[in-house]
């Protein structure tokens, strides 16, 4: 294992007052892809991104239209003309927030506490794309050339939040200028700042939306209660039907292309240092469910998960009318393990709900057209062991191999492009993405960045041999 690089390390800790405000300066771009009232500022968070990387030195910097919204994409050639290709991807744009909710601070009016910058994107995924420019920049004065050793290019998209839907399309369109030797996604966790860990897979995921009709209009119960149908309570029972006894998904044929870890990654993730209470404390749960027979780990890597993630009908923010509803919903995640395919996956949840759903209900199952397939690196893939030694080389301490429970458009990226992928991100379960009062620890933004310089320094190295 190399030593850390104090060129490197003294760079990032001399200029972290810099590289957070520029984090703040962006955060407070309230980028919501989700909310069309919002367009205007993830054009305006594209641009802030797009004149970052000009000031970094980037030669090549240009704003992507899609149908939607904007992508940045940056290219700066390594001196080498032989030299490998890294292609980074993220996004800029952010989840909706509900103002009412934030405690620390508002969703973009960022700020320092206790080592943390708290703010909307603070940590998903905007302090992401500043740790790799950041690293880029600690490269570049560590080694003094004047041109990074890999050919660097950034892909940063503005509708990772709303499901990607025009990514694929993009990237086709620009597959030459995409080209590479490896994509490095950085929309993922770290296990945390002590314990050095490489994602190698992501699960996919699929979302779809149920809606169940019942009476013809809202009803008085006192006039029907007892006789007609209950959409709400026909949803209730089929979420209830959803998983068995055992917390196993009971679609017939689900767990045909589950694809079983191998007693390697078993051993690995069985020495990832794990206590179930500071689990709990830090992700804010109750309490361990689902699968038995399967540790907690296990179940959030390399396990598939169905979640009903909404549920509405009725009056759920005004006085109940005391009404049988005529309609009620429900959105359903999917978390999807290799080898299942989100397609596949997709007709066993509709032969399902045809099957359960009983007589006296009309539906309607509608799919996302975002679903996305699981990725796994593969394990013998040079730049995954450049990664591994980035990692173990910043914390001085051999990295572990985790996985991470979200979604990533890894596999949409592989395939087309022809090309492996690795994950690397700066956010923390405890980080609160999606959710009020999101943060990022600043260490790991500086223990990102270091990892990253050293990543772009030894790529060369591992892929010519």
């Amino acid at each position: 294992m190399q030593d850390a690089d104090p060129a490197v390390h003294e760079y990032l800790h001399d200029r972290v007052s810099t590289l957070l405000d520029d984090l703040a300066a962006w955060v407070r771009i309230p980028s919501v892809s989700a909310d069309p009232a919002h367009e205007r500022d993830v054009t305006r968070s594209a641009r802030w991104l797009q004149a970052h990387l000009r000031e970094t030195g980037f030669p090549e910097v240009q704003e992507w239209d899609t149908e939607g919204l904007q992508a940045v994409f940056g290219c700066w050639p390594a001196e080498d003309p032989g030299a490998p290709t890294l292609l980074v991807y993220s996004h800029h744009d952010v989840r909706a927030v509900k103002d009412q909710e934030w405690e620390e601070v508002a969703p973009c009016a960022p700020a320092l506490r206790q080592g943390r910058m708290y703010g909307r994107g603070a940590s998903d995924a905007k302090g992401q794309v500043l740790a790799h420019i950041w690293a880029l920049r600690a490269h570049l004065e560590a080694t003094g050339r004047g041109a990074p050793a890999v050919t660097l290019k950034y892909l940063v998209e503005g509708e990772e939040e709303i499901g990607s839907p025009h990514l694929a399309d993009l990237v086709r369109e620009h597959a030459d200028r995409l080209a590479a030797d490896v994509v490095v996604v950085s929309d993922t966790m770290l296990w945390s700042l002590e314990e050095p860990a490489v994602c190698t897979g992501v699960r996919g995921s699929l979302n779809a939306h149920l809606e169940v009709r019942g009476p013809r209009r809202d009803v008085h119960s006192g006039v029907v209660g007892g006789a007609a149908p209950n959409p709400l309570t026909e949803l209730c029972r089929l979420a209830g039907l959803l998983h068995d006894d055992q917390g196993r998904i009971t679609l017939p044929g689900f767990y045909d292309g589950v694809a079983e870890p191998t007693a390697e990654e078993r051993r690995g993730m069985a020495t990832v240092p794990f206590d179930t209470d500071e689990w709990l404390d830090r992700t804010r749960s109750r309490s361990v469910q689902g699968e038995t027979g399967f540790s907690v780990l296990e179940r959030v890597w390399t396990r598939p998960a169905a979640e009903v993630v909404t549920l509405l009908g009725g009056d759920p923010d005004d006085p109940a009318r005391g009404v049988v509803p005529a309609v009620a919903s429900a959105d359903f995640t999917l978390r999807l393990v290799p080898d299942q395919r989100a397609d596949t996956v997709m007709e066993q949840l509709r032969a399902w709900v045809a099957k359960q759903i009983r007589d006296g209900f009309e539906y309607e199952l509608s799919m996302s057209p975002t679903n996305q397939d699981p990725y796994v690196t593969p394990p013998g893939l040079p730049a995954l062991a450049s990664l591994e030694d980035a990692v173990s080389r910043t914390l001085q301490r051999p990295a572990y191999r985790i996985r991470n429970g979200g979604g990533a458009p890894a596999a949409r990226l592989s395939e087309v492009l022809d090309v492996p992928a690795l994950f690397f991100g700066t956010g923390l379960p405890e980080d609160h993405w999606h959710d009020s009062d999101e943060k990022v620890e600043v260490q790991a933004l500086l223990q990102g960045a270091e990892t990253l310089a050293y990543l772009l320094e030894d790529l060369p190295r591992r892929l010519r041999a």
